[in-house]
């Protein structure tokens, strides 16, 4: 089987996570790696929503947060604030999984408007409970299409700190999680950098190619020099996946 630019960010994604995590999920690309990991090698992952729901276990990508399939199969449903105040910043989230529309070199993440915030070009969906993930669960992973317009020289908003400037900047901001470890995206993965903080290009999908990665970044994307090709999808996960999305 033939597997798409989607498909591979998405099952390479979904390889991020390890059995047993307890991940804060957000809606759309990251639900859907979330759950096919839950599928296929991570079936004690407890997948948390925002509306509540704690070990959700959706047969499709649901649609938003108060969709009725992550209630009808959770094992338990709690109020919002029980899930920010004794499950997030209480640290007991491994991690939370989130997208962007615009990203950069620090995994700053904007989800409020693009353009000025009093004129935008774009209002976005919002924040949501996007900042307090980036905050506080014990790392971030961020999963988002990779071209100029979303991977930014500079945010037109910050709606969620990443590593803040670089350096110990995050941490002098009294943030308790560790920030975003990862950015998986259509053409590779980047990585934070030692010390600095800035995501470098790691590894690139099959296929696809640095300069590719470049051209599509709105900053001097730097690559490592242990750069490597991802794997491809085994033809069980492909299966999975289209599985799980047939029902979209």
């Amino acid at each position: 089987m033939t597997a798409t630019t989607d498909e591979i960010m998405t099952v390479v994604a979904a390889r991020e996570l390890p059995d047993g995590v307890v991940c804060f999920v957000g809606i759309g690309l990251p639900s859907t790696a979330a759950n096919l990991a839950r599928h296929m090698h991570a079936p004690n992952a407890v997948l948390i929503y925002e509306s509540g729901t704690i070990g959700a276990k959706p047969t499709r990508p649901p649609l938003s947060i108060g969709d009725g399939e992550l209630a009808d199969t959770a094992d338990v449903v709690i109020s919002v604030p029980e899930i920010f105040t004794y499950w997030l910043q209480a640290g007991r989230i491994d991690v939370g999984f989130l997208g962007a529309a615009q990203l950069d070199r620090f995994g700053n993440i904007n989800t409020t408007v693009v353009g000025d915030y009093e004129h935008p070009k774009v209002r976005l969906p919002g924040a949501g409970g996007a900042p307090e993930i980036a905050a506080s669960a014990k790392q971030t992973f961020i999963m988002l299409r990779q071209n100029p317009r979303a991977f930014v020289d500079r945010l037109d908003f910050c709606t969620s700190v990443g590593n803040y400037q670089g350096g110990d900047s995050r941490q002098a901001l009294g943030m308790t999680g560790r920030g975003p470890t990862v950015i998986i995206t259509d053409i590779g993965v980047l990585r934070p950098e030692a010390g600095t903080g800035e995501f470098v290009l790691t590894a690139v999908h099959p296929g696809r190619t640095v300069e590719e990665a470049i051209a599509a970044t709105g900053w001097p994307l730097r690559v490592s020099p242990d750069l490597v090709t991802t794997e491809l999808p085994t033809a069980d996960e492909l299966a999975a996946l289209r599985a799980l999305t047939a029902g979209a």
